[in-house]
């Protein structure tokens, strides 16, 4: 288990390193260009981590409602099981 663990923190330090890499090797400025004539230079390695985490922030928006949906199945499931309801199973969709 220890072997594990330590393979595991080997393989983030190498993950670290490989981005941070990247980053150094990619700081030359690009120009983004915007609606209406918008424009914003800014190094490369900056516009890719802001659509990195934009993408990323769109990905756990997107899983939302579906967690919150289930939340509240949870939270039904338990209030059924306290109150000591129905003990046959829901029909499977």
């Amino acid at each position: 288990m220890k072997l594990i663990t330590h393979l595991s923190w080997l393989l983030r330090a190498l993950l670290f390193l490989a981005v941070f890499a990247f980053a150094l090797m990619n700081t030359g400025p690009v120009t983004l260009r915007f609606f209406l004539g918008q424009t914003w230079e800014t190094p490369m390695i900056v516009a890719l981590l802001l659509s990195f985490a934009f993408g990323a922030g769109i990905g756990v928006l997107a899983c939302v409602s579906r967690l919150l949906g289930q939340r509240r199945e949870i939270q039904k499931l338990e209030r059924e099981l306290r109150s000591g309801g129905d003990r046959t199973l829901p029909p499977q969709a």
